[in-house]
């Protein structure tokens, strides 16, 4: 019993290592995060005067990010021996992720995690983005609206016939729609959704701002 007692006590109270998986190009599959640009302009990028907003730019569904993915969990700012992004890298993708500042971030927490360059993860990304139709009825749309968020995961379905229900969520912050999440296999076709992802917003009254 004595015996026992010591080892719990040193499971309990050793800190857990670092997962061998937390290596770059270990994992499982990606998550396709597009966010809703007048969305989060209203929620943080107006506050901060975020170029993003500016309504010349006139962003709809933006890239979010390319994530690498466990079936439970996700491996984020990863050992790597991947050169960091130029600044004319991340500049060049700001047409689709709004902000070379976005990209650079996206490279530093996720792009790491992918076991590819810089350059070839921006290129995995926008071919990823490129390959997703972003239903063009919410460019339409005059006025803020509310909805129910299931509507935009049925719109992205209706446009995306490749993409299956488990394989897409819709999330929600603070009342509004915020994201729509595909997962892809590594060579970017559509795959289910682990259970940590596949946690679809259940509003049925989700704020919805129009393109400015």
């Amino acid at each position: 019993m004595r015996f026992l007692m010591i080892f719990l006590s040193m499971v309990l109270l050793t800190p857990p290592a670092q997962a061998d998986a937390e290596r770059a190009g270990e994992f499982d599959y990606y998550v396709l995060a597009l966010s809703w640009s007048p969305n989060w302009c209203a929620l943080e990028g107006d506050s901060k005067n975020a170029p993003q907003c500016d309504p010349r730019h006139d962003h709809g569904w933006i890239l979010h990010g390319l994530w690498p993915q466990f079936h439970r969990g996700w491996p984020s700012y990863c050992r790597t021996t991947a050169r960091a992004p130029s600044r004319s890298m991340t500049k060049d993708m700001a047409d689709i992720m709004g902000t070379a500042g976005l990209a650079w971030h996206q490279w530093k927490k996720h792009g790491s995690c992918s076991g590819l360059s810089a350059p070839d993860y921006y290129a995995l990304s926008r071919k990823a983005y490129a390959q997703i139709t972003r239903p063009k009825i919410f460019r339409k749309l005059q006025k803020q609206i509310t909805l129910p968020a299931a509507l935009i995961e049925q719109a992205f379905l209706q446009d995306n016939p490749e993409l299956a229900a488990d394989g897409l969520t819709v999330t929600c912050k603070q009342g509004r729609i915020q994201e729509a999440r595909i997962c892809l296999s590594k060579d970017l076709t559509p795959v289910p959704c682990g259970r940590d992802v596949i946690k679809d917003c259940s509003l049925s009254d989700a704020v919805f701002d129009p393109i400015r």
